[in-house]
């Protein structure tokens, strides 16, 4: 029988992955489709990726798959071959990332959701077929210079801050499914505007597209394959990128580069600075901006206090952990809570 899940600790998954030599691409790819047995799928996916070597996490729903992964450079062609033998996937467009050294992910993680992107819309009536236009790179740097055009980013604060168009309107909610709502609120009145939605790979864009449709407003479009295709199509045909700063992508990475402005500031000193990290607290975990000299005095820690819980005794640090969900902080979307300064 064939396993169907990983069974060996994270710490020696890393340490595999750490002494291989091959090299891997990091892939994101996803498709809104209809998938009738999303277990059985999954399984199916899960079995023939396992023995591919693919790394990663890859969410399956009724409604599609959407997949952040690592291959193998010499199993790349027997994994789009794989992938296009499915049919609702050939052809399918991948995203390679630009920034990478191929080790961010050590385990494949295939899992079974609700939805691939919740959205928090019940309405039966709600279609993703009818979807936004698709932008290439330089269409929307056609269509930005467009005086009746409006610009959405549909990403958190976090990923907002480190990088975005120019000019481009953040939707300041926590949560996904409370910025499609939002979103529509802060357009009334704008219903016959160009509105141009993107994030980081399309997932949301184009979710976010059939919504502002549905809505009522007209001449709605999103970026294809996110900013991530949005850098390497204007890097291959030479454009002036319109992204300005760094893409935040959700893997130890934490961001790929690009353009070389640094839009944001360091969150405990203030120093212009771009580098998100994880508090190193195991207690805390909050997801930050520090630059290496704050990094070197707080030890990686977004606090004097966690600081001084780092240097406990690991029992007492476990102790002062009990109970704690440690990573609820990971990812925080909330701008809110994303202090300035965190120390002041």
């Amino acid at each position: 029988m064939a396993v169907l899940h990983n069974r060996i600790s994270s710490k020696e998954l890393k340490e595999q992955l750490m002494k291989e030599t091959e090299p891997r691409t990091t892939i994101s790819f996803y498709k809104y489709f209809p998938i009738q047995n999303p277990q059985e799928f999954r399984d199916f996916l899960y079995k023939s990726l396992f023995i591919l070597k693919v790394f990663g996490r890859i969410y399956v729903a009724k409604e599609g798959i959407n997949a952040q992964i690592s291959v193998l450079e010499s199993n790349f062609e027997l994994f789009k071959k794989f992938l296009y033998s499915i049919e609702q996937l050939n052809n399918l467009r991948l995203n390679i990332a630009i920034d990478d050294d191929g080790k961010s992910f050590w385990v494949l993680k295939v899992k079974v959701r609700e939805k691939i992107v919740a959205d928090g819309i019940n309405d039966p009536n709600f279609n993703m077929e009818n979807k936004g236009k698709y932008l290439n790179a330089q269409q929307v740097n056609d269509l930005i210079q467009n005086n009746d055009t409006i610009v959405i980013d549909m990403r958190n604060h976090y990923e907002y801050e480190v990088g975005h168009f120019e000019n481009a309107v953040e939707i300041p909610s926590d949560t996904f499914k409370e910025q499609l709502p939002m979103a529509v609120d802060m357009m009334k009145g704008n219903e016959d505007k160009n509105i141009i939605m993107y994030c980081t790979g399309g997932i949301r864009c184009e979710k976010a597209s059939a919504y502002m449709l549905y809505k009522g407003f007209k001449n709605v479009f999103h970026l294809e394959g996110g900013i991530i295709n949005y850098a390497k199509q204007a890097n291959e045909l030479g454009l002036k990128s319109k992204f300005i700063g760094k893409n935040f992508v959700f893997d130890n990475r934490l961001g790929e580069r690009i353009t070389d402005d640094i839009i944001a500031k360091c969150h405990q000193c203030g120093k212009p600075c771009d580098t998100h990290t994880n508090c190193k607290n195991d207690g805390c975990h909050l997801l930050f901006i520090q630059c290496q000299e704050c990094s070197k005095k707080y030890y990686g820690c977004c606090s004097d206090e966690c600081k001084e819980i780092t240097h406990l005794p690991i029992e007492q640090q476990r102790k002062l952990r009990k109970g704690i969900d440690k990573g609820i902080m990971i990812f925080n979307k909330s701008k809110r809570r994303l202090r300035p300064r965190l120390n002041e």
